[in-house]
């Protein structure tokens, strides 16, 4: 199937001209929500320039010289959202990560090859499933079962070595961790946690920082303690 889209239509959160060809790949529906991904052929051409055409963006895929976190890909529609890790090359010898900036837009931020190992992702749902286990649902669609007496919670990231996605370490969002924030007016930014706030309706909870501003529980993605695990964009606040 082909999918496709008028440039002038893009999201804004895509890093792209909307002057150009009058057709770009649209991402295949996947863990990442429309306005939050990028098509593979799409990032290949436009955002890092790498091919000239969509035909030669399909040609870099097919010769199994894309990696999305840590394994070869050659659908030219396959979405990568935040905290994603592209990698290029066979083997690879550039390592990406995707993030936001302070625009909200999504950026393919380079990153060392011992970084591109391991991922972050931000625990979106947590429930009980057959056998006394829990499921976690992450943020980039990802399921993995935990015992029943496993300390993760709804808002907790997880680092996970790649490709295997077990999990390394946990991050959880408590006071002084360290958040990024990826979405609102503070989109980008990395602050201290201070404390979390529970509306008592059907709002979602509020986390407050230290540096005297807040956002909803959703957008706080916990990335560290006394520094963040990744690194990070240019001009982004630590």
């Amino acid at each position: 199937m082909t999918f496709r889209l008028k440039r002038r239509a893009a999201p804004k959160s895509w890093p792209i001209h909307h002057k150009g060809t009058k057709w770009i790949q649209r991402p295949a529906p996947g863990p990442h929500a429309f306005e939050e991904s990028l098509a593979l052929s799409l990032v290949l051409r436009d955002v890092l320039q790498l091919a000239h055409s969509a035909r030669e963006a399909q040609k870099l895929l097919r010769e199994g010289k894309v990696w999305v976190d840590g394994k070869v890909v050659k659908d030219p529609a396959r979405g990568i959202g935040l905290m994603d890790v592209l990698s290029l090359g066979a083997p690879p010898t550039q390592h990406f990560r995707v993030l936001k900036n302070r625009l909200g837009k999504l950026a393919i931020h380079p990153i060392s090859a011992e970084e591109s190992k391991f991922k972050l992702a931000r625990i979106r749902f947590k429930h009980t499933v057959p056998g006394g286990k829990v499921a976690l649902t992450l943020h980039d669609g990802r399921n993995i079962l935990v015992a029943a007496s496993s300390p993760y919670k709804v808002g907790d990231t997880l680092r996970l070595d790649l490709p295997g996605q077990k999990v390394a370490s946990r991050l959880a969002l408590t006071p002084g961790m360290l958040a990024y924030v990826s979405g609102g007016s503070h989109v980008g930014e990395v602050a201290h946690v201070d404390r979390v706030e529970v509306i008592p309706s059907s709002e979602p909870n509020r986390v407050h920082f230290k540096e005297g501003f807040s956002t909803v529980k959703p957008y706080a993605f916990i990335v560290g303690e006394a520094t963040p695990l990744i690194s990070l964009l240019e001009g982004v606040a630590k």
